[in-house]
């Protein structure tokens, strides 16, 4: 089973790359992120007529958070628990029924928070990082398979970006957020793309400023943790960073793992 996470930076602008990246790639499951439409916006049509399901939690102009499924849902939970006052769509859980049990599989996307000397954004990132851990810590005592995929907006460790330096006074970057994220993980979490492989020049973001693409001037940001349940049933890992070249690209590419699971 092929589950695959992308930020799309707009899934209206860019719904002819992802119409055909996924009859490409093949993903079972998919999470999107930065979908930037309502509900009703979502170009669901063009996505069903290849044989998924459609959910999101969407918001207009911004934010929004997609799950699409070859499987049915079970379940489906959108927002992040713990602050009935935030309003941002950020997170959606889909639950599906597997050869092994229940899968659960989360697309989220978390704040950017830049500035950092914003009194606001930056608080509001790491508040929503301590929200997920907690909500995480209490789906892994179910002990069934979990996949936490997404823009993570986390550098993990230097290694992740071309020119580290260059993020020292990034949000992303700060020994706090990568505190945090570390945090998530020793919850017992396996950080898929580094589970495979520890080498430099590894990323799944490219700007779209100052050639940085071309210049392969990028930083690993989009992540996919797996429960100890999920790890059981890793496969393999892999970044689709081809599909960075193409015409009106997200600045972002699909990350994907392989899980020998299959639908009950």
């Amino acid at each position: 089973m092929k589950i695959v996470t992308w930020n799309i930076n707009g899934v209206r602008a860019r719904i002819e790359n992802l119409v055909h990246w996924l009859n490409e790639s093949q993903p079972d499951i998919v999470c999107l992120q930065e979908i930037k439409t309502v509900d009703d916006q979502f170009p669901r049509f063009e996505v069903e007529a290849l044989g998924y399901h459609v959910e999101t939690h969407g918001q207009k102009g911004f934010n929004g958070v997609a799950i699409l499924s070859k499987l049915r849902f079970d379940e489906v939970n959108r927002g992040l628990p713990g602050d009935d006052a935030d309003e941002q769509a950020r997170f959606i859980e889909g639950v599906f029924s597997t050869d092994r049990g229940a899968l659960r599989v989360v697309s989220l996307y978390l704040p950017n928070g830049n500035p950092i000397s914003d009194p606001v954004k930056f608080p509001y990132k790491l508040s929503w990082m301590a929200r997920l851990e907690r909500w995480a810590a209490e789906r892994l005592a179910l002990e069934e398979a979990l996949i936490l995929a997404g823009d993570y907006n986390v550098i993990p460790e230097a290694i992740d970006a071309r020119t580290p330096e260059a993020w020292l006074g990034d949000a992303l970057f700060q020994p706090e957020t990568r505190q945090a994220f570390r945090r998530l993980q020793n919850l017992g979490f396996t950080e898929a793309v580094r589970s495979v492989t520890d080498a430099p020049g590894v990323y799944t973001f490219w700007d779209y400023q100052a050639g940085a693409w071309q210049k392969n001037n990028g930083i690993r940001i989009d992540h996919l943790l797996l429960s100890p349940e999920a790890a059981n049933r890793f496969a393999s890992a892999s970044i689709e960073k081809h599909v960075r070249a193409w015409e009106k690209p997200s600045d972002h590419v699909p990350v994907a793992v392989d899980l020998t699971l299959t639908a009950a």
